[in-house]
């Protein structure tokens, strides 16, 4: 039975209602909280970024190219496409020795408002860089020519670094790898569908590696630093994921995924003495309001996401403020500013 995650509220009517489903794991594997179906099998979309670049790193693909901190966040990330976003991505490009145009993820415009009015101003095309998970395509492309695989075909299911990143991801989400179900992403690139306590279990792991062979540690920790470090890279300056980041100050990470999916994680200590990870499923997706107007383009993941973490009281309530136009509750107003209603988290876990 599907359960309501979030409510918009019209006067004293309910207009419209989201549901979704909220797995809360530790690094062992023990459900600690959840909502709905924790069992819910949905596609992680660009929350998968995080396991997608792991083998690479595990595999001293960043040494081995010299990436920055920021290049390696920009690996794990759905950038907006500032200019800072699209010069990051051309250094490594550089330093790999690659052309923009090996990438097959596709262009799109940018969600950076400077860079938009830029690109509409001067007529600019976009080309594959500006594509939010450019930065992904490029670490992916390392990994191929780092171990002398064609770049042709870095995408297909049967490349070995695709492989690589399947067998990865099941071995860290704790399922087998023919339980993983398959589809492709909106950039073209293979991805993976998981019950929601599995997606959670991996990140519970990533940020608590501690029972994980020494390089696979290493890994995550490797990335978990640089997404803390550089969140910026992760979405942008302003957007959520950045800004919770940047509260955070290196006890979380999280990543957002299309139609209502994002992964969390907590570091040991924050929640316990053990890392635990949080996945939850919007089973509706996640789109604006159509005739109010939202400081988000996403109504419901913020809201969810900082609920979750204020009945875990991870979050302070000046932490909670400083976050408090992404929610949890928020007052709806319409272009004229006129106060028109709220939303709401109407879930307990």
């Amino acid at each position: 039975m599907l359960q309501p995650i979030l409510e918009l509220m019209r006067g004293g009517v309910v207009e419209a209602t989201h549901f979704g489903s909220i797995a809360v794991v530790d690094s062992t594997g023990k459900l600690l909280h959840s909502y709905g179906d924790p069992d819910t099998v949905a596609f992680l979309r660009s929350s998968a970024k995080p396991f997608q670049a792991l083998p690479f790193v595990e595999q001293g693909g960043a040494e081995y190219f010299n990436f920055t901190q920021s290049e390696l966040s920009i690996s794990c990330a759905s950038h907006e496409t500032s200019q800072l976003h699209l010069d990051t991505v051309a250094a490594m490009q550089t330093k790999i020795g690659i052309l923009e145009g090996s990438l097959q993820c596709g262009p799109h415009l940018p969600g950076d408002p400077s860079k938009l009015r830029q690109v509409i101003k001067e007529d600019i095309k976009p080309t594959p860089n500006f594509n939010n998970c450019s930065g992904k395509h490029t670490a992916m492309l390392a990994f191929a020519k780092m171990r002398g695989l064609p770049l042709e075909t870095y995408l297909a299911f049967d490349h070995p670094i695709q492989k690589d990143i399947l067998k990865t991801f099941s071995e860290m989400c704790g399922i087998e790898m023919d339980q993983v179900q398959l589809g492709i992403d909106g950039c073209s690139a293979p991805n993976f569908a998981v019950p929601l306590i599995n997606a959670a279990l991996g990140m519970a792991r990533i940020c608590d590696p501690r029972d994980l062979s020494e390089a696979r540690a290493a890994a995550c920790k490797k990335i978990t630093s640089a997404m803390s470090a550089h969140p910026e890279m992760v979405s942008n300056h302003g957007e959520f994921d950045c800004e919770l980041m940047n509260i955070g100050a290196g006890r979380l990470v999280t990543k957002r995924g299309a139609e209502g999916f994002q992964i969390i994680g907590l570091m040991p200590g924050v929640y316990g003495e053990k890392g635990v990870g949080i996945a939850f499923k919007v089973t509706d997706g996640d789109k604006s309001s159509m005739n109010d107007s939202l400081e988000s383009t996403a109504r419901v993941r913020p809201s969810v996401t900082l609920e979750i973490l204020r009945q875990l009281k991870v979050l302070n309530e000046s932490e909670l403020q400083s976050l408090s136009k992404f929610g949890p509750e928020k007052i709806l107003k319409n272009y004229a500013g006129l106060v028109t209603g709220k939303s709401k988290p109407v879930f307990h876990i």
